[in-house]
Protein backbone atom coordinates (compact mmCIF):
# COMPACT_ATOMS: atom_id res chain seq x y z
CA UNK A 1 0.00 0.00 0.00
CA UNK A 2 1.29 3.33 -0.96
CA UNK A 3 2.48 5.64 2.08
CA UNK A 4 0.16 8.96 2.17
CA UNK A 5 2.17 11.98 1.94
CA UNK A 6 1.18 15.72 2.93
CA UNK A 7 2.55 18.29 0.30
CA UNK A 8 2.16 21.57 1.10
CA UNK A 9 1.10 23.96 -1.34
CA UNK A 10 2.97 27.05 -2.91
CA UNK A 11 1.26 29.91 -0.95
CA UNK A 12 1.54 28.05 2.56
CA UNK A 13 1.44 30.42 5.42
CA UNK A 14 5.02 31.40 6.71
CA UNK A 15 5.37 30.29 10.82
CA UNK A 16 4.43 33.89 12.30
CA UNK A 17 1.50 33.96 10.36
CA UNK A 18 0.92 29.69 11.74
CA UNK A 19 1.25 30.98 15.75
CA UNK A 20 -1.03 33.53 15.30
CA UNK A 21 -3.55 31.22 14.15
CA UNK A 22 -2.96 28.92 16.53
CA UNK A 23 -2.97 31.46 19.50
CA UNK A 24 -6.71 32.58 17.80
CA UNK A 25 -7.63 28.43 18.28
CA UNK A 26 -6.60 28.33 21.77
CA UNK A 27 -8.79 31.42 22.47
CA UNK A 28 -11.32 29.75 21.10
CA UNK A 29 -11.16 26.37 22.47
CA UNK A 30 -10.70 24.28 19.63
CA UNK A 31 -8.36 22.03 18.02
CA UNK A 32 -6.79 21.21 14.90
CA UNK A 33 -6.93 17.75 13.92
CA UNK A 34 -3.54 17.73 11.87
CA UNK A 35 -2.22 19.01 15.47
CA UNK A 36 -3.44 15.44 17.35
CA UNK A 37 -1.26 12.81 17.78
CA UNK A 38 -2.35 9.20 18.78
CA UNK A 39 -6.18 10.19 18.51
CA UNK A 40 -7.17 7.49 15.81
CA UNK A 41 -4.53 4.41 16.55
CA UNK A 42 -4.20 1.65 15.20
CA UNK A 43 -4.69 -0.84 18.50
CA UNK A 44 -6.43 0.48 21.85
CA UNK A 45 -3.43 2.71 23.54
CA UNK A 46 -4.30 1.30 26.95
CA UNK A 47 -3.08 2.37 30.06
CA UNK A 48 -4.34 -0.31 32.25
CA UNK A 49 -1.82 -2.95 32.66
CA UNK A 50 -2.29 -6.80 34.04
CA UNK A 51 -2.37 -6.82 37.86
CA UNK A 52 -2.51 -9.50 40.43
CA UNK A 53 -3.66 -9.34 44.08
CA UNK A 54 -3.12 -11.88 45.83
CA UNK A 55 -5.67 -13.09 48.43
CA UNK A 56 -3.34 -13.69 51.75
CA UNK A 57 -2.06 -10.17 51.53
CA UNK A 58 -5.62 -8.89 50.69
CA UNK A 59 -6.73 -10.62 53.63
CA UNK A 60 -4.51 -9.44 55.81
CA UNK A 61 -5.08 -5.84 55.38
CA UNK A 62 -8.46 -6.17 55.16
CA UNK A 63 -8.63 -7.62 58.91
CA UNK A 64 -6.36 -5.03 59.95
CA UNK A 65 -8.74 -2.34 58.39
CA UNK A 66 -11.21 -4.25 60.85
CA UNK A 67 -8.97 -3.48 63.76
CA UNK A 68 -8.20 -0.21 63.25
CA UNK A 69 -11.35 1.27 61.42
CA UNK A 70 -14.64 1.22 62.62
CA UNK A 71 -17.39 1.12 59.84
CA UNK A 72 -18.94 4.71 60.64
CA UNK A 73 -15.10 6.17 59.56
CA UNK A 74 -14.81 4.08 56.61
CA UNK A 75 -17.97 5.67 55.40
CA UNK A 76 -20.40 3.30 56.24
CA UNK A 77 -18.49 0.51 53.44
CA UNK A 78 -15.30 -0.98 54.99
CA UNK A 79 -13.43 -1.62 51.30
CA UNK A 80 -10.19 -1.91 50.17
CA UNK A 81 -10.61 -0.75 46.69
CA UNK A 82 -7.76 -2.50 43.64
CA UNK A 83 -5.97 0.54 42.01
CA UNK A 84 -4.39 -0.84 38.79
CA UNK A 85 -0.61 0.15 38.45
CA UNK A 86 -1.21 1.86 35.19
CA UNK A 87 -3.81 4.12 36.29
CA UNK A 88 -2.65 6.76 37.80
CA UNK A 89 -3.47 6.37 41.02
CA UNK A 90 -6.85 5.81 40.74
CA UNK A 91 -8.98 3.15 43.04
CA UNK A 92 -10.02 1.60 39.91
CA UNK A 93 -8.86 -2.17 38.72
CA UNK A 94 -9.34 -1.16 35.08
CA UNK A 95 -9.86 1.98 33.09
CA UNK A 96 -13.52 0.66 33.26
CA UNK A 97 -14.24 -1.76 36.31
CA UNK A 98 -14.24 -0.75 40.17
CA UNK A 99 -12.81 -3.93 42.36
CA UNK A 100 -12.55 -4.17 46.19
CA UNK A 101 -12.31 -6.40 49.06
CA UNK A 102 -14.79 -5.72 51.70
CA UNK A 103 -14.88 -6.45 55.17
CA UNK A 104 -17.62 -6.85 57.52
CA UNK A 105 -17.16 -7.55 61.53
CA UNK A 106 -18.90 -9.89 63.76
CA UNK A 107 -22.05 -8.21 64.73
CA UNK A 108 -21.81 -4.82 62.63
CA UNK A 109 -23.84 -3.38 59.93
CA UNK A 110 -23.27 -1.66 56.61
CA UNK A 111 -26.59 1.31 56.61
CA UNK A 112 -28.45 1.35 53.70
CA UNK A 113 -27.52 3.33 50.96
CA UNK A 114 -28.16 3.44 47.32
CA UNK A 115 -26.38 4.77 43.85
CA UNK A 116 -26.57 4.80 40.14
CA UNK A 117 -23.42 2.64 39.59
CA UNK A 118 -24.32 -0.85 39.65
CA UNK A 119 -22.98 -3.73 42.22
CA UNK A 120 -22.34 -7.18 43.04
CA UNK A 121 -21.04 -9.19 45.74
CA UNK A 122 -19.24 -12.75 45.57
CA UNK A 123 -18.78 -14.02 48.99
CA UNK A 124 -14.43 -15.48 49.55
CA UNK A 125 -15.32 -16.56 53.17
CA UNK A 126 -17.84 -16.54 55.91
CA UNK A 127 -21.21 -17.18 56.75
CA UNK A 128 -24.50 -15.80 58.51
CA UNK A 129 -24.25 -12.31 56.87
CA UNK A 130 -27.23 -10.83 54.65
CA UNK A 131 -27.85 -8.35 52.45
CA UNK A 132 -30.81 -6.10 52.31
CA UNK A 133 -31.75 -5.27 48.89
CA UNK A 134 -35.20 -3.06 49.05
CA UNK A 135 -36.26 -4.81 52.23
CA UNK A 136 -35.78 -8.32 49.91
CA UNK A 137 -33.40 -10.26 53.11
CA UNK A 138 -30.84 -12.08 50.80
CA UNK A 139 -28.53 -14.83 52.85
CA UNK A 140 -24.69 -14.41 51.86
CA UNK A 141 -22.58 -17.76 51.56
CA UNK A 142 -19.13 -18.58 50.21
CA UNK A 143 -19.43 -18.77 46.18
CA UNK A 144 -23.05 -17.24 46.24
CA UNK A 145 -23.28 -13.91 43.91
CA UNK A 146 -25.59 -11.32 44.98
CA UNK A 147 -26.73 -8.34 43.18
CA UNK A 148 -27.08 -4.94 44.38
CA UNK A 149 -28.49 -3.09 41.20
CA UNK A 150 -28.38 0.47 40.21
CA UNK A 151 -30.42 2.29 42.68
CA UNK A 152 -32.01 -0.62 44.44
CA UNK A 153 -31.49 0.39 48.12
CA UNK A 154 -29.04 -2.20 50.25
CA UNK A 155 -27.40 -2.84 53.56
CA UNK A 156 -24.98 -5.68 55.05
CA UNK A 157 -25.78 -7.30 58.52
CA UNK A 158 -23.65 -9.88 60.16
CA UNK A 159 -25.62 -10.97 63.32
CA UNK A 160 -22.76 -13.67 63.81
CA UNK A 161 -19.41 -13.93 65.54
CA UNK A 162 -16.74 -14.17 62.50
CA UNK A 163 -16.40 -11.70 59.79
CA UNK A 164 -17.20 -12.20 56.45
CA UNK A 165 -14.99 -11.18 53.15
CA UNK A 166 -16.61 -10.55 49.73
CA UNK A 167 -15.48 -9.20 46.32
CA UNK A 168 -17.05 -6.32 45.07
CA UNK A 169 -17.53 -5.45 41.56
CA UNK A 170 -19.01 -2.04 40.06
CA UNK A 171 -19.33 -0.13 36.88
CA UNK A 172 -18.27 3.13 38.84
CA UNK A 173 -15.49 3.92 35.98
CA UNK A 174 -17.90 3.70 33.34
CA UNK A 175 -21.13 5.00 35.17
CA UNK A 176 -18.25 8.56 35.99
CA UNK A 177 -17.04 8.50 32.27
CA UNK A 178 -20.83 9.63 31.18
CA UNK A 179 -20.97 11.99 34.58
CA UNK A 180 -24.46 9.81 35.60
CA UNK A 181 -23.20 8.55 39.36
CA UNK A 182 -25.51 9.92 42.14
CA UNK A 183 -25.99 8.77 45.21
CA UNK A 184 -28.09 8.82 48.54
CA UNK A 185 -27.72 7.39 52.33
CA UNK A 186 -31.08 5.28 53.22
CA UNK A 187 -33.20 5.91 56.00
CA UNK A 188 -31.99 4.75 59.57
CA UNK A 189 -30.73 2.02 59.90
CA UNK A 190 -32.57 -0.76 61.96
CA UNK A 191 -31.17 -3.77 63.20
CA UNK A 192 -33.76 -5.94 64.30
CA UNK A 193 -35.09 -7.39 60.96
CA UNK A 194 -35.62 -11.14 60.57
CA UNK A 195 -33.44 -12.71 57.98
CA UNK A 196 -35.40 -16.11 55.61
CA UNK A 197 -33.10 -18.69 54.52
CA UNK A 198 -34.59 -17.77 50.66
CA UNK A 199 -34.92 -14.29 49.42
CA UNK A 200 -38.27 -13.36 48.39
CA UNK A 201 -36.60 -13.29 44.53
CA UNK A 202 -34.94 -16.50 45.21
CA UNK A 203 -38.83 -17.59 45.79
CA UNK A 204 -40.07 -16.36 42.81
CA UNK A 205 -37.72 -16.74 40.07
CA UNK A 206 -35.17 -20.04 41.10
CA UNK A 207 -37.72 -22.42 41.39
CA UNK A 208 -36.61 -24.32 38.40
CA UNK A 209 -34.83 -23.39 35.09
CA UNK A 210 -37.17 -22.12 32.18
CA UNK A 211 -40.29 -21.57 34.49
CA UNK A 212 -41.42 -18.22 35.20
CA UNK A 213 -44.50 -16.99 37.04
CA UNK A 214 -47.57 -16.61 34.47
CA UNK A 215 -48.29 -13.37 36.24
CA UNK A 216 -44.40 -11.80 35.92
CA UNK A 217 -44.13 -8.14 35.65
CA UNK A 218 -42.81 -6.18 32.84
CA UNK A 219 -38.90 -6.93 32.91
CA UNK A 220 -36.76 -5.00 34.95
CA UNK A 221 -33.23 -3.88 32.90
CA UNK A 222 -31.04 -5.78 35.36
CA UNK A 223 -31.72 -9.64 36.66
CA UNK A 224 -34.99 -9.92 38.91
CA UNK A 225 -32.97 -12.54 41.00
CA UNK A 226 -30.19 -11.66 43.81
CA UNK A 227 -28.48 -14.00 44.17
CA UNK A 228 -26.86 -17.28 42.50
CA UNK A 229 -26.24 -20.19 44.85
CA UNK A 230 -22.83 -21.89 44.82
CA UNK A 231 -24.81 -24.89 45.11
CA UNK A 232 -26.41 -24.70 41.75
CA UNK A 233 -23.58 -22.91 39.91
CA UNK A 234 -21.21 -25.93 41.09
CA UNK A 235 -24.33 -28.73 39.90
CA UNK A 236 -24.35 -27.02 36.54
CA UNK A 237 -20.70 -26.45 35.80
CA UNK A 238 -20.48 -30.07 36.58
CA UNK A 239 -23.13 -31.13 33.98
CA UNK A 240 -22.15 -28.60 31.47
CA UNK A 241 -18.17 -30.59 31.68
CA UNK A 242 -19.71 -33.69 31.29
CA UNK A 243 -21.66 -33.00 28.45
CA UNK A 244 -19.03 -31.81 26.51
CA UNK A 245 -16.56 -34.22 27.74
CA UNK A 246 -13.80 -31.26 27.81
CA UNK A 247 -11.51 -30.14 30.48
CA UNK A 248 -13.35 -26.34 30.14
CA UNK A 249 -16.54 -25.21 30.95
CA UNK A 250 -17.98 -21.89 31.36
CA UNK A 251 -21.23 -20.44 32.46
CA UNK A 252 -22.57 -16.98 32.24
CA UNK A 253 -24.98 -15.92 34.82
CA UNK A 254 -28.54 -14.32 33.24
CA UNK A 255 -31.51 -12.36 33.96
CA UNK A 256 -33.82 -15.68 33.61
CA UNK A 257 -36.74 -12.98 32.06
CA UNK A 258 -34.93 -12.12 29.52
CA UNK A 259 -31.75 -14.33 29.35
CA UNK A 260 -29.62 -11.18 29.13
CA UNK A 261 -26.45 -10.31 31.35
CA UNK A 262 -27.70 -9.51 35.39
CA UNK A 263 -26.78 -5.94 34.97
CA UNK A 264 -26.86 -3.81 31.52
CA UNK A 265 -23.12 -2.93 31.79
CA UNK A 266 -21.59 -5.68 33.67
CA UNK A 267 -21.35 -9.69 32.41
CA UNK A 268 -20.65 -12.05 35.17
CA UNK A 269 -19.06 -15.85 34.44
CA UNK A 270 -18.15 -18.69 36.60
CA UNK A 271 -15.44 -21.00 34.46
CA UNK A 272 -13.99 -24.40 35.46
CA UNK A 273 -11.20 -25.71 33.86
CA UNK A 274 -9.31 -29.30 34.47
CA UNK A 275 -5.43 -30.33 34.44
CA UNK A 276 -3.83 -30.68 30.92
CA UNK A 277 -5.02 -28.17 29.07
CA UNK A 278 -3.90 -24.10 28.31
CA UNK A 279 -6.97 -22.64 26.77
CA UNK A 280 -6.35 -20.58 23.42
CA UNK A 281 -4.69 -17.10 23.54
CA UNK A 282 -7.13 -14.49 23.20
CA UNK A 283 -7.78 -11.17 23.26
CA UNK A 284 -10.75 -9.02 23.71
CA UNK A 285 -11.85 -5.64 23.65
CA UNK A 286 -13.50 -4.30 26.95
CA UNK A 287 -11.66 -4.99 30.44
CA UNK A 288 -12.18 -8.10 33.00
CA UNK A 289 -11.26 -9.31 36.65
CA UNK A 290 -11.02 -12.65 37.64
CA UNK A 291 -11.49 -13.94 41.05
CA UNK A 292 -9.95 -17.23 41.63
CA UNK A 293 -12.20 -19.33 44.11
CA UNK A 294 -10.89 -22.59 44.14
CA UNK A 295 -8.15 -24.66 43.12
CA UNK A 296 -4.62 -23.38 41.58
CA UNK A 297 -4.21 -22.04 37.93
CA UNK A 298 -2.07 -20.20 35.68
CA UNK A 299 -3.03 -16.73 33.81
CA UNK A 300 -0.59 -15.21 30.82
CA UNK A 301 -2.00 -11.92 30.40
CA UNK A 302 0.02 -9.95 28.06
CA UNK A 303 3.31 -12.09 28.53
CA UNK A 304 3.20 -11.81 32.00
CA UNK A 305 2.49 -14.97 34.22
CA UNK A 306 0.53 -15.16 37.19
CA UNK A 307 0.16 -18.09 39.31
CA UNK A 308 -3.43 -17.95 40.78
CA UNK A 309 -4.78 -19.20 44.08
CA UNK A 310 -8.40 -19.13 46.22
CA UNK A 311 -8.69 -15.61 46.82
CA UNK A 312 -6.29 -14.01 44.40
CA UNK A 313 -7.48 -11.00 41.70
CA UNK A 314 -6.48 -10.80 38.51
CA UNK A 315 -7.18 -7.54 36.21
CA UNK A 316 -6.55 -8.51 32.48
CA UNK A 317 -6.46 -5.01 30.62
CA UNK A 318 -8.75 -4.51 26.98
CA UNK A 319 -7.25 -6.27 23.89
CA UNK A 320 -4.59 -7.65 26.38
CA UNK A 321 -3.69 -11.40 24.95
CA UNK A 322 -4.97 -13.73 27.73
CA UNK A 323 -4.85 -17.47 28.47
CA UNK A 324 -5.49 -19.92 31.38
CA UNK A 325 -4.26 -23.19 32.64
CA UNK A 326 -5.69 -25.33 35.55
CA UNK A 327 -2.69 -27.45 37.59
CA UNK A 328 -6.22 -28.89 39.74
CA UNK A 329 -9.59 -28.65 39.25
CA UNK A 330 -10.10 -24.52 39.53
CA UNK A 331 -13.30 -22.12 39.47
CA UNK A 332 -12.52 -18.66 38.30
CA UNK A 333 -15.23 -16.04 38.56
CA UNK A 334 -15.26 -13.41 36.58
CA UNK A 335 -16.78 -10.00 36.05
CA UNK A 336 -16.75 -7.69 32.36
CA UNK A 337 -18.23 -4.50 30.52
CA UNK A 338 -18.79 -7.00 27.58
CA UNK A 339 -22.67 -6.44 27.55
CA UNK A 340 -21.37 -2.10 26.85
CA UNK A 341 -19.21 -3.49 24.24
CA UNK A 342 -21.49 -5.09 22.51
CA UNK A 343 -24.25 -2.43 22.97
CA UNK A 344 -21.78 -0.31 21.23
CA UNK A 345 -21.14 -2.90 18.28
CA UNK A 346 -17.55 -2.11 19.57
CA UNK A 347 -17.03 -5.62 20.74
CA UNK A 348 -14.13 -7.75 18.83
CA UNK A 349 -12.47 -11.09 19.51
CA UNK A 350 -9.51 -12.34 18.10
CA UNK A 351 -7.77 -15.72 18.90
CA UNK A 352 -4.00 -15.73 18.23
CA UNK A 353 -2.72 -18.81 16.07
CA UNK A 354 0.03 -19.82 18.68
CA UNK A 355 0.56 -19.14 22.35
CA UNK A 356 1.87 -16.19 23.97
CA UNK A 357 5.86 -16.00 25.24
CA UNK A 358 6.87 -15.08 28.68
CA UNK A 359 8.33 -11.76 28.79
Amino acid sequence: MATRRFTAPADFPEPAALDEFYGALAEADVQPLWAQQGLMPRTPPLRDVPALWKWKRLRALAERSGELVPIDRGGDRRVLAFANPGGGGLPYATSTLWGAVQYLGPGELAPAHHHTPGALRFVLEGSGVWTLVDSDPVAMNPGDLVLTPSWRWHEHHNPGTGPMLWFDGLDIPMVRAVDAVFFEDGPDRMTNRAVDTVSRAELRYAGAPGLLPLDDEPPAPHSPLLAYRRAETDRALTRLLAARGGPHAALRFADPTSGADVMPTLRCAMHRLLPGLRTPTTRRTGSSIWVAYSGAATAVVDGHRFDLEPGDVLAVPSWAPFDLAATEPTDLFSVSDAPVLEAMRLARTETLPAHQELR
